[in-house]
């Protein structure tokens, strides 16, 4: 276990410990969106996420900005689909880029829920049990000001519940059973996948 003061801060994104992932962010002002500040912060949201072999989602609380925002990965997409045609079911196209949410609003969460491992990039190496709604529905604005609604199920239901968590400081260990951490040599193999990312 490291101190706060330990943790390595060659990784852009926050880690445990730190007050800002316990904060609820601030609304992201409509006449802001499209606006170069906004569209760096984005950017730096891209560039961490990407530079996350095992990452899908990132909130914008986790690159030490407290406003209301996540990108879904697109590779997220297309892990979703692996899990529709294993269950038989068709797969949904995967979005060449990713997707952008500012402000978003949980609309809708079915009744129906289910237990699935969770782990975050800001509880490294965490991982655990957690029960999420089986299906959820968000609304939110892309990255050019379009309202928008997204219905998804599993995987990415999943990700919009512990997403839209971060936005309100809440951290998936609050709530999540079996918790283990990574062998040292389970993180070393996503390190390495990670280092390599990186020297692209």
């Amino acid at each position: 276990m490291a101190k706060a003061k330990e943790i390595d801060r060659s990784s852009p994104i926050v880690q445990e410990g730190s007050p800002i992932l316990r904060g609820a962010a601030k609304t992201v002002p409509l006449t802001e969106i499209g606006s170069k500040h906004l569209k760096s912060i984005l950017l730096q949201m891209k560039t961490a996420l990407d530079s996350e072999a095992d990452g899908v989602a990132i909130a914008a609380p986790q690159i030490g900005i407290s406003l209301r925002i996540f990108l879904v990965s697109s590779r997220a997409f297309a892990l979703a689909n692996e899990e529709k045609v294993a269950k038989g079911k068709h797969a949904a196209p995967v979005p060449k880029k990713d997707i952008v949410c500012i402000n978003p609003e949980l609309t809708k969460l079915s009744k129906k829920k289910v237990e699935v491992p969770e782990g975050c990039l800001s509880v490294r190496w965490k991982y655990g049990t957690t029960v999420r709604h089986e299906k959820a529905t968000i609304r939110a604005y892309d990255e050019n000001g379009k309202r928008f609604t997204y219905g998804g199920s599993g995987l990415l239901a999943q990700i919009f519940q512990h997403e839209t968590d971060h936005l309100n400081g809440i951290l998936f260990i609050d709530h999540a059973t079996d918790i283990e951490t990574l062998t040292p040599a389970q993180v070393a193999e996503i390190e390495a996948k990670n280092k390599a990312l990186r020297g692209k």
